[in-house]
């Protein structure tokens, strides 16, 4: 079965006896994503999404309801192992959580085994030896390019290879978790010297996340055809900056303090199962742009390698939240606004023979639209913080104030499809320590 194939956990008409699944924003029974969550006074362990609802596939394990292949991997306190399942042995279990699921049969059986979400905490879902980010967002790679380099936005190198840089997995942090103001070097244009500050131009950066599943061997690349194997899930990502940082470290090395302190993301991994009914067609290239190598060159690819996901930004400063106000949408704008596909970042990665392993994560850059209303970052709306945003509260904003709190939401939509989510990406802004 290929990656883009839909089967039986797919079907519309299917329900489940969690009887809040019906009509989920985020988790119906299609979705059935996996996460680490632990109950009250109870150590973390691996579940599945199902309405307002998590299944505990440890007990289901124990009760000997999961296939011997995969009941080990089920029962760790991370996904890695899940992670690295095959692709086969990842579709039957799904098949087999979905039965489980659907089957009123089973609603007794499994009565121990299902928690209400409100009453557990959420983990980061694997343990991440590494953290790769790329710049696949061709919008914001225009936009941020503009602010840099007004006369040449794009490198010439941007359609020939999918920009990436390593960031730091130790600092990545599951939805909820505050995020403190960080402080480091930043300079005025007008200045002589750099100071030792608190960032004053703190960001988002609304990304998606790509958790890696089999790795490959060390010098041993990923051909474009196999990478869609090596690919475990999806979540979203905040990937926090500081501008005023970034724009005196960045050259000639990248990115460093300006990223690397605190990266959120949702603690839900959507599977690429639950996302077959949505795969779409590749973008095609304007006029005059360089087909992609050969060795990022696959029709299957290009016929099925991006996603039908809607993309929302939103923001609630402390004011609001006092006043019982709603958050603020921001933006929103499809995920298939990305110049490359997430198979080509994971064979680019590995091209040169670097090894990718069980629960490394890839982030897809910041993806906007190409108009105002779908740009993913404050640097965009505001134009580098000239242009401020009016809030509902009266109050506006050029970058974050302390108190601000910034949600990501993501919604797998198409025609004649239940349409799943990616649960919340949520955190808070801290003044500085």
């Amino acid at each position: 079965m290929n990656w883009w194939q839909t089967d039986e956990t797919h079907d519309p008409a299917r329900t489940s006896w969690v009887e809040s699944a019906q009509g989920h924003i985020d988790f119906p029974i299609q979705n059935l994503p996996f996460g680490v969550f632990s109950p009250a006074g109870k150590a973390p362990r691996i579940g599945v999404a199902i309405g307002d609802a998590i299944l505990d596939l440890a007990t289901c394990a124990r009760l000997g309801l999961l296939a011997p292949s995969v009941a080990a991997a089920c029962g760790e306190p991370h996904l890695n192992a899940v992670m690295a399942l095959s692709v086969a042995d990842r579709g039957n279990l799904r098949r087999t959580i979905s039965d489980l699921l659907s089957r009123p049969a089973f609603h007794d059986s499994l009565a121990g085994a299902i928690h209400p979400a409100t009453d557990c905490a959420m983990h980061l879902p694997a343990r991440i030896g590494d953290y790769t980010d790329f710049y696949v967002g061709i919008h914001h790679a225009n936009n941020i390019g503009r602010v840099f380099r007004p006369d040449n936005p794009l490198l010439p190198n941007y359609k020939y290879v999918p920009i990436g840089y390593h960031g730091r997995a130790s600092s990545i942090r599951p939805s909820g978790v505050p995020v403190v103001r960080p402080r480091g070097q930043r300079k005025l244009p007008d200045a002589e010297a750099p100071v030792f500050a608190p960032t004053a131009r703190l960001d988002y950066e609304l990304e998606l996340g790509v958790w890696i599943g089999t790795g490959n061997d060390l010098g041993t690349p990923v051909p474009i055809a196999q990478a869609a194997d090596h690919i475990a899930g999806f979540c979203l990502l905040n990937d926090w900056s500081a501008r005023d940082f970034q724009a005196w470290e960045y050259q000639p090395l990248g990115p460093f303090l300006a990223k690397n302190f605190h990266s959120t993301i949702s603690p839900w991994v959507v599977t690429p199962e639950a996302l077959a009914p949505f795969r779409i067609a590749q973008a095609p290239r304007p006029e005059g742009d360089p087909a992609p190598l050969d060795h990022l060159a696959a029709a299957e690819d290009q016929a099925h390698g991006a996603l039908a996901i809607g993309l929302e930004v939103f923001l609630s400063s402390a004011k609001m939240r006092s006043a019982g106000m709603e958050p603020h949408r921001l933006s929103a704008g499809p995920a298939a606004n990305m110049y490359w596909t997430v198979n080509q970042m994971v064979t680019h990665h590995a091209s040169n023979g670097c090894n990718l392993q069980p629960g490394d994560l890839l982030g897809t850059g910041t993806i906007s639209a190409p108009t105002r209303d779908g740009f993913g970052s404050l640097m965009e709306l505001t134009e580098a913080g000239n242009r401020p945003l009016a809030l509902p509260s009266g109050e506006t904003r050029g970058f974050l104030e302390d108190g601000d709190e910034v949600s990501l939401r993501a919604t797998a939509a198409a025609p004649g499809r239940i349409s799943i989510g990616f649960g919340e990406c949520r955190a808070t802004v801290l003044p500085p320590r």
